[in-house]
């Protein structure tokens, strides 16, 4: 039940859609046992022994039926994860610990799972990638062992609102929406990777709700408003009643993005991959805003070669034919750095050589990637665009749309990510074809505040009057120039912020596939003139919260 008289809490929305649940919170973290601790003496060595088998075969059982209930990938990788917790090495060798050394069960299979992750390693390939779920099986066997919940996502029966301080990035990769129908944390930015992924699995989530553990309780029914970012504690049977007969209704879009008027927005999709493509595509995107090419680099020792990249890019330029893809070359460095092309030792990655910088002592990277996107724009029928991370000079966008053309790459645009950049955005503009805003790295930048820091999460909100106003400095001088401005962060998934941003001038937004619907639907509500409106009153609030009240006020009225 709802502690005192609070009846609804308000945080920071980060995935639309309404969800109404009980609340499961989620168990804390398991923390490795201290080493050396021994059994007491006097234990019966043969009885903790036996509790490890035990706790090993309980974990096996839970996964296994976890693995039941779950569908498609998700079930495939409980039922994988469940085979790794009957391990009988793992187990073999924890027993052995307890009995050799007198070690405690939960530290004997905590060093045992060590010696695992460390044979996956060594083997590479495949296994190395396991090594994730090796520590989820030990996190879940120590966790038994010592009569705590299970870590990680719980199973319920009935799908359930999930409450957390904030969520790690390897729960949340797990979460099942078929489950999972919302998401609540206390702490966490509207930038970080849980909000994210939320916004990918379409999940009504909201971040930064203060208060938040000390409201609510496992069980306690709320209902949860992504869009707004509220979480209403002890619905009313109607209020449930009007929550369930929304989230029924089929998010649709026609692959037409556009004001009450007519004015057209482009609405586009963010991408890393080809699976990501063809859901965009069948998500109905008008093309692609933000092809993050690092993925095809991420987690190896030297670069892809050239037809390696050609493949990558036209498998994604493929399911465009006749359509905008906007491919970002290689955004490498801060928290993408790349054995062959960053310096890890960098006292501030962040602030150091990262994007389009990293052409200054590896050039051959950048020409090779950009002979990749011609040939690859030149076996396929999409309208292939392209731009550079982290500019921040006119001397550095020149340089790009120089070296692009010789490429045969026509239409070469840069990311506005540096408040730099937005400044300068007419001078800039007067040599790019385009720009496209990410918000949340001119965010960072802007307000000093590091997005992936949950205490910043305030200071890192995309609705920060600041920001908005180096948005507006930015359409304003494409306006100057003749020149498109568009926007590829994560703000461009926000429903009421899409209307600010249109407002502004923006004249594309590029977004997960599955906020496409939620933002169409918006901005059909509205005329260009009433997204002026709106925009203006954002720009002259003085917080944040005040810019997003002001303006979700209007909306809703």
């Amino acid at each position: 039940m709802a502690h005192g008289n609070v009846r609804t809490l308000h945080g920071i929305p980060v995935s639309g859609g309404r969800a109404v649940g009980p609340v499961v919170l989620l168990p804390p973290p398991v923390a490795e046992p201290p080493a050396g601790v021994r059994l007491a003496p006097g234990t019966d060595v043969e009885e903790a022994v036996a509790r490890i088998a035990q706790a090993s075969t309980t974990v096996q059982n839970e996964l296994t039926a976890a693995a039941e209930l779950a569908q498609g990938e998700a079930s495939d990788v409980l039922a994988a994860t469940a085979a790794m917790a009957g391990d009988p090495t793992l187990v073999a060798d924890a027993e052995q610990r307890v009995r050799a050394e007198l070690l405690v069960p939960e530290r004997a299979v905590w060093e045992a799972a060590e010696v695992v992750t460390r044979q996956f390693v060594e083997i590479g390939g495949y296994l190395a990638e396991r090594t994730s779920d090796v520590a989820d099986v030990r996190d879940r066997i120590v966790a038994a062992l010592l009569g705590r919940p299970a870590p990680g996502v719980p199973v319920r029966a009935e799908p359930f609102v999930l409450v957390a301080d904030d969520v790690p990035p390897a729960v949340a990769a797990r979460l099942d929406p078929a489950h999972v129908i919302a998401l609540v944390t206390q702490s966490g930015g509207p930038t970080a990777h849980t909000a994210i992924l939320a916004r990918a699995l379409g999940i009504p989530a909201v971040v930064a709700t203060r208060g938040l553990l000390r409201a609510v309780a496992d069980d306690d029914v709320v209902l949860v408003d992504g869009s707004l970012g509220t979480v209403r504690l002890d619905p009313g049977v109607d209020d449930i009643a009007e929550a369930i007969a929304s989230s029924r209704r089929p998010a649709t879009f026609d692959g037409d993005g556009r004001t009450a008027d007519g004015h057209p927005v482009a609405l586009l999709a963010n991408v890393s991959d080809a699976r990501d493509a063809a859901s965009a595509a069948t998500a109905g995107a008008q093309g692609i805003g933000l092809f993050r090419t690092e993925f095809c680099f991420l987690d190896r020792e030297t670069p892809p070669s050239l037809d390696e990249q050609i493949e990558a890019y036209r498998a994604v330029l493929s399911h465009f034919p006749g359509k905008r893809v906007v491919v970002r070359t290689l955004d490498a460095g801060a928290d993408k750095p790349l054995a062959f092309l960053t310096d890890v030792s960098e006292a501030n990655p962040a602030l150091g050589v990262r994007g389009l910088r990293t052409a200054v002592s590896h050039p051959d990277v950048l020409e090779t990637q950009l002979e990749a996107i011609a040939r690859a724009a030149e076996a396929e029928r999409a309208d292939a665009w392209v731009m550079a991370p982290m500019v921040a000079t006119v001397d550095e966008t020149a340089d790009f749309v120089e070296l692009a053309a010789r490429h045969r790459l026509a239409t070469a645009g840069v990311m506005v990510e540096v408040p730099s950049a937005a400044l300068l955005s007419g001078q800039i503009l007067a040599h790019a074809a385009f720009a496209s805003i990410g918000t949340n790295d001119l965010t960072q930048y802007a307000m000093a505040a590091d997005r992936q820091l949950s205490s910043l999460a305030e200071l890192a909100d995309p609705w920060q009057p600041a920001l908005l106003h180096l948005v507006s400095a930015t359409c304003r001088g494409g306006e100057v120039q003749g020149r498109p401005v568009g926007v590829c962060g994560e703000a461009a998934a926000d429903p009421a912020l899409a209307v600010v941003l249109v407002g502004l001038g923006v004249s594309s937004l590029s977004m997960t596939p599955a906020a496409l619907p939620d933002v169409a639907t918006m901005l059909a509500r509205v005329t260009r003139a009433e997204a002026v409106r709106l925009a203006r009153l954002a720009l002259n609030a003085p917080t944040a919260g005040d810019a997003r009240a002001v303006v979700l006020g209007e909306l809703t009225r």
